[in-house]
């Protein structure tokens, strides 16, 4: 009996080791952004903005190839030509559990009601109006194309929640609600009045 408790014992201790050796390992070896890629989609979404008559001061990029313990959420200044803002941004759950981070880096994506993942595609962000979550403000989020046209008889609205950190967490991930883009609610505190002051729709595209 002493000998199987020993034994037990070891294996959770190398276990517990192993895992900080891990978190070690992965804190010193952080994925870089690929800038290029962010500046290619900005060029893409200027022209669409313009296009259509969108805000051509600034747009919402969120690149979810990126793990979610990371910045993948940008706020784009076309004057600039530069990213403004970054910042964590969470996905859909699916089927795992609400409000873990078990697909950090690996989401899944659909439009399909009740399936509880994040859709792809650009969207028009609509009516600011009360949330349940966060700092209360949620906007209602259009879907531009096949990839997310159910996105409001879905409900998916992009707010802030309490569970979203303000700063990077990688290698753990971004809490996962059931498919809304979330922030944290310092960042909705700096981002609420960007969108309330702009005359003309703002594009927020999600992309893998």
């Amino acid at each position: 009996m002493k000998k199987a408790f020993l034994l037990m014992l070891i294996i959770v201790v190398s276990a517990f080791g192993y895992n900080r050796y891990n978190r070690f390992v992965a804190k010193n070896n952080i994925p870089k952004t690929n800038i290029a890629r962010t500046e290619t989609k900005a060029k893409e979404a200027l022209a669409f903005c313009k296009k259509n008559n969108y805000n051509e001061d600034f747009c919402i990029l969120i690149d979810m190839s990126i793990h979610s313990g990371l910045n993948r959420f940008f706020v784009y200044d076309f004057r600039k030509n530069t990213t403004s803002l970054s910042m964590l941004v969470g996905h859909g759950c699916g089927n795992y559990p609400w409000s873990y981070d078990w697909s950090r880096d690996n989401p899944g994506f659909s439009n399909t009601d009740g399936s509880h993942l994040s859709s792809l595609g650009k969207y028009k962000i609509g009516k600011r109006a009360y949330s349940n979550w966060g700092i209360n403000i949620k906007y209602v989020m259009h879907g531009l194309e096949k990839t997310n046209s159910n996105a409001e008889s879905r409900f998916i609205v992009f707010h802030s929640w309490e569970k979203v950190s303000e700063k990077e967490v990688y290698p753990d991930g971004t809490a996962e609600g059931w498919g809304c883009p979330t922030i944290s609610n310092n960042n909705m505190k700096i981002l609420d009045p960007m969108l309330q002051a702009t005359k003309k729709p703002v594009l927020m595209w999600i992309y893998n």
